[in-house]
C-alpha cells in the first residue's frame, strides 16, 4: 500500500501542491467550522493519490518523497529525524497560535514549518541518491 501511494504521491505536482496548501491547517483552526476540517481533510487525503505516477523520478520532488519512502523504511537516526522533529514542533505552534486567532504568530510558524519541509526533501533527495549509489 504506501508504495502504491509513494509512487502517485512522487508526482511533482502531488508534493508541490500538497506543500503549497499547509496553510490550509491554519483555516480549519481558525474558523473552527466542520464543512472546512471536512474540506482540508479530503484534500489533505486524496493528493497523494490523485495524480498519476510520474514518468521518471529526475525531479527534485520526485526524488525527496522517494527518498522519504526508503528513509521511512530505514528509519535512520540523522539529521533528517531532527529537522523533521522541528517542522512538527513549528506546526503545532502554528496551530496553537491560529487557534489564539494570533495571525503573525501562525503566519510566522507556518512560514518556518514550510521552510524546514524544503529543507526536509532535500535531504530526502540526498538520501534517495545516496541509497541508490550503494545499492546500485
Amino acid at each position: 500500500m504506501r508504495r502504491a501511494v509513494f509512487a502517485r504521491h512522487s508526482n511533482p505536482w502531488s508534493a508541490w501542491t500538497r506543500w503549497a496548501t499547509t496553510p490550509l491547517v491554519l483555516w480549519l483552526v481558525w474558523t473552527r467550522r466542520g464543512p472546512h476540517v471536512a474540506v482540508t481533510a479530503a484534500w489533505f487525503a486524496l493528493n497523494p493519490v490523485v495524480f498519476p505516477k510520474p514518468a521518471d523520478d529526475r525531479a527534485w520532488a520526485s526524488r525527496a518523497m522517494l527518498g522519504e519512502e526508503q528513509w521511512l523504511a530505514d528509519r535512520p537516526k540523522d539529521l533528517a529525524l531532527g529537522v523533521n522533529a522541528a517542522a512538527s514542533l513549528a506546526s503545532a505552534c502554528a496551530v496553537a497560535a491560529a487557534y489564539r486567532r494570533r495571525p503573525a504568530a501562525a503566519a510566522s510558524a507556518t512560514a518556518a514549518q514550510m521552510a524546514l519541509t524544503l529543507v526536509y526533501w532535500e535531504l530526502m533527495a540526498r538520501y534517495l541518491d545516496g541509497h541508490r549509489r550503494t545499492t546500485g
